[in-house]
Order: C-alpha cells, then structure tokens, then sequence
C-alpha cells in the first residue's frame, strides 16, 4: 500500500539541527533552537551574511495549478536534494505554509513523497510562531486605528475611507465583510470592516521584504491605514504604532532552518500568496541561503504568471537579486487536464489532448524567455504517463530550445531528481543569465498593469473599473507611479477567469479595484472575482485531519 506523505516524514530519521548547521559553517552560539530539529538564525549572524559573496540562484515554478496536482515544492525539494548528492554545497529556501490552505484543500505544503521538509507537522502547523506574530502586529495596527477614532480623532481620519482590513490565518469567509463597534458608546465607533487571510496582508508582504529591523521599520511606518478628510494618506507612523508592531516581529524576522528527509539544509520563512500577494519567501531568507551555498533553490506560488513573474518583477526588483535559471514544472496529468480531459480520466494514455494542453506550458516558456533567464522544464513523473506521452513533451521543448528532464522526486527522492540536477548545473556552467524585469520603472501604473495582462496573461487589453481608475490617479498623485504592480487574480488560468484553461486568447482582463501597499512598495490591482479571504471546500481537509493520544498527527495530507 502507497504510503502518505506524513508517514513517510514521521517514519524518516532527522539529524539534530545542529548538524545541520554544521554541514554550512554555522556556528551553533548563532542558532535559535525552537526544540531539537528547528532553529531560527541569530539576528547578528544574518547581519553578518551581508557581507559574504553570493552563490547562484535557481527559481522553481510551474505551469497553472489543476486539481492534478503539479508538485512545485517537491520539485525544489527533490532538485536540492539531487544537487546535494553530486557534491554541491546547496541550500533550499521555501515559504511557510499558510494554515488556511492546509486545514483547506491542500492538507499540506511540504513537498511531497520523499522530497519533504521535516519535520513535516510542525512546518505545516504553527512552526515558530512567524505567522502569529504577523497576525499580532496586523491586528494590533487595526486596534490602534480604531482607538485613535474613539478617543477624538486628532488625525480627523474619515471613517468612509479606512482601507485597514483585520487578519487571521484561516480560511473563513464569514469574516470577508463585517461590522464592528456594536453595543455600547464604550465599544468603538460602529463602522464597515473586513478580514484578509495572513498571508495576504501588506504586513507579511513588509515581513518578506524587509532587508533588517531598520527596513522593516521603515516600510512599517509608511503603511497607508486611512485617508483623512481633506483625501491624504494616515500612516502606520502617524498612528505611532511601528515600534510596537516591530516588537511583536523582532523574533519572527529572523529565517528559520530545518531540512529535508535527506538532511539538506532548508531556509523556511514568511508566505505570501502568489495568486493575491507576491508569493515568494522572504528577502533575508533568499539572500541568506545564497550567502551559505554554491546553489540556492527557491520556488515561487502558484503558475509562473503569478508567482514568477512576481519574483522577477517585484522581488528581484526590490532585493538586487539576479536568478541564473528557472525550472518550469509541468506533468503529463495537467497538460491534459487542461487539453479538456478530465480529472477522473487523466490516467489513460491520451496523445490528442496532450497535443491540445500543451499550449499552456508553451506559454509559460515564451514568458519566462521575456527575462533573459535560461528555462530548464522538468516533468514530474506518475506512474500513469506513458513512454509516448514524456516523449512528445521531451520533443516539443526541446524544440523550443529549452533544457528537459524527468523528475522522479516523489518516489525517490534526490536519486530521482539527479538527472534534473545534472541539466540546472550545465545550464549553470554553459549559459548566460541576461535577466531583467519586463518594464520598466518609469511607466506609469497602468501601464505597468497592461504590460503584464498582455505580455505574460496574453490579453488583448485590460479593463478598469471606474473604482480603479480613480485609485490609480490617486496613486499618481501620491509619488507612488515607480512602484511596481502585483497582480491579484486567479491561479487556474492565465487570464482571470477560472474556467479558461490551457493558452487563452480573445480576452480583457478585468481590474475592479487598486489599491497601494506604500510599505510593501508595490500596487496591488484586483482582477476578476478573486477574493483577500479565501473560503473552505465543502469537506475540507480539517475534516480527515487527527491526533492520537501520544500527540502522533494523521491526516495531514
């Protein structure tokens, strides 16, 4: 009988954390032991990584996400573990899991088989804390912001035009539209307010930018909460909460270090959504892990329209980084799910709606050519491909000059993935990294906004809400026109709309409202339906998710 993920983490042997450590130079007196297999990194030795030279920097992405499965993060996981076995000094660095997703439809993000990070439970559940002082520092923002308006309002903040949303790392749809305030005249002021999930908020987005206390600060303070009556901007610092909401993240801005079941070391910290936030682990984390290794793996969230081209175009951006490669995940079962088959069915050999899916991996290819980035393409392997199907994909992208290889890393970890490896090294050695974002940072935000829908989505334009026009002359007139943008849409497709699989064309991309994250440094536009607080399934993974009497979880995925 296959074996679950959690089986196989909880039944795999781990090294103390200090070994792990040891194996990068780490001095123990620099870690933060949170138990025997979990450590953060002392705020002083970061400090002292700056200085250190960087090795080179591998992105992991993937075509859009199906109920397939496509298997990103066990992609990074096994390739780390891959390069590790042919004698390369490497370090993975992933985001944490958001609670949400893993009590929704997931069960967990891990990686997956025998490419995981352990210990496998914790990562998944609560881990160190990161996401609940992030939570803290967000709602403790949002309580400051009401007390200041009942205790007389000095900022003469409007109250028609509070734009600070509340948080929780979780799921729940129920909270998206609130009122608050209710009772009596001692209670607050009674007013329209909302939740976003954690992983969404500016203050995580701020938590993975920073570059130290001092950034962190900075860009704290410049978090816009309210407009005031005469339409200008009340900050975080207006409202003299930065230093407490610094105080709430002074341990969780520390990157956290814990490996995989094949003891490489793996730097785990934040989580922004990709399909509403920016989707990549953190600048200290990133930069970190590049400081200690000849080879950094990192991922970016969901398809390579969003994640990706977030990392390229707002991460890299803000964080000087440089990738060297990106590998593009793809499987046979969700090139085919998106040639119409369906999910029932995507175990039967199927070449004509294989010839027919395709065309969304081949889009994915063109877009990341657009940052003069070399693209290796990896098919995670199942059981049910057959050899004609690896075949045609191994020949139509080779045909578009990019690398290919089969990964294994599910079933057997780095011995599965080294052929993958041995194509990231040669395209390490023998190709040249020519990267750059896809605009630049004089165009205005609506063109900013364009460029993406129609270079990366492959819209033929892009519609804007009246609500959204007026939000981005106000950015304008703000000083905030060289921020970059992140898009806010759908990962199921690449134009807003869920239901249009495979390479669309014929559409607009519809953007209902912009908002600026002053602190985070980028402006968000909202496409489509999607939402800031998701919602769980009708039978969520909650539902299947237990622990026995000696504390041994199941379950979880």
């Amino acid at each position: 009988m296959m074996k679950s993920d959690i089986e196989i983490s909880q039944e795999a042997t781990l090294s103390p954390i200090t070994e792990v450590a040891e194996k990068l130079g780490i001095p123990q007196d620099e870690l933060e032991c949170y138990g025997k297999y979990k450590a953060k990194l002392s705020e002083g030795y970061v400090r002292q990584l700056e200085k250190q030279p960087y090795g080179k920097l591998v992105l992991v992405t993937a075509i859009n996400p199906t109920p397939a499965g496509e298997g990103k993060t066990t992609t990074s996981v096994g390739l780390g573990d891959a390069l590790a076995r042919l004698g390369k000094k490497t370090v993975i660095a992933l985001r944490e899991p958001s609670l949400g997703p893993c009590f929704g439809v997931k069960g967990g993000a891990a990686g997956g088989g025998y490419a995981q990070v352990a210990p496998m439970e914790d990562l998944n559940l609560h881990f160190t804390g990161d996401f609940h002082a992030i939570t803290s520092a967000n709602n403790l923002l949002a309580a400051m912001l009401d007390n200041h308006i009942k205790q007389g309002n000095e900022l003469h903040i409007d109250t028609k035009r509070i734009v600070w949303k509340r948080c929780e790392d979780m799921n729940d749809r129920a909270l998206r539209n609130v009122v608050i305030g209710l009772g009596d005249s001692g209670d607050g002021i009674t007013r329209e307010d909302h939740f976003a999930i954690t992983v969404a908020t500016e203050v995580m987005a701020v938590f993975c930018l920073a570059r130290d206390m001092e950034d962190l600060k900075e860009r704290l303070g410049r978090i816009i909460v309210a407009y005031d009556t005469d339409k200008k901007p009340v900050t975080a610092k207006d409202l003299k909460a930065v230093g407490a909401m610094a105080a709430l993240l002074k341990d969780a801005i520390k990157p956290n270090l814990v490996q995989t079941l094949e003891h490489t070391p793996v730097i785990v910290h934040g989580g922004p959504f990709a399909n509403i936030a920016h989707g990549c682990n953190s600048v200290r984390a990133t930069r970190s892990a590049l400081a200690l290794s000849e080879i950094t793996v990192t991922e970016a969230g969901f398809g390579a329209d969003l994640g990706a081209e977030k990392f390229l175009d707002i991460k890299c951006r803000a964080a000087g980084l440089k990738p060297d490669a990106v590998v593009l995940v793809a499987t046979v079962r969700a090139l085919k799910y998106n040639g119409g088959v369906a999910k029932a069915d995507l175990g039967t050999e199927n070449l004509e709606a294989l010839k027919k899916g395709i065309v969304n991996l081949e889009k994915h290819i063109e877009n990341l050519k657009l940052y003069g980035v070399p693209v290796v393409v990896t098919l995670n392997a199942f059981v049910s491909d057959t050899q004609a199907e690896t075949d045609y994909v191994k020949n139509f992208v080779e045909n578009l000059g990019c690398s290919f290889a089969l990964s294994e890393v599910w079933e057997k970890g780095g011995a599965g993935g080294e052929a993958l490896a041995k194509q990231v090294l040669d395209t390490l050695e023998n190709k040249e990294s020519h990267y750059a974002p896809i605009y630049p940072d004089d165009l205005s935000p609506k063109e900013k906004i364009e460029a993406v829908a129609m270079k990366i989505y492959g819209a033929d334009g892009v519609d804007f809400s009246p609500k959204a026009l007026k939000e981005l002359d106000n950015a304008v007139k703000l000083g905030f026109s060289d921020f970059p943008v992140c898009m806010a849409k759908t990962q199921y497709s690449l134009s807003d709309d869920p239901a249009l699989l495979g390479r669309p064309t014929g559409f607009r991309v519809q953007v209902r409202d912009v908002y600026v994250s002053a602190g985070a440094g980028f402006i968000v536009a909202l496409c489509g339906t999607i939402l800031t607080m998701p919602g769980l399934p009708r039978h969520p993974a909650a539902e299947r998710i237990d622990v026995d009497a000696e504390g041994r979880i199941t379950g979880l995925f």
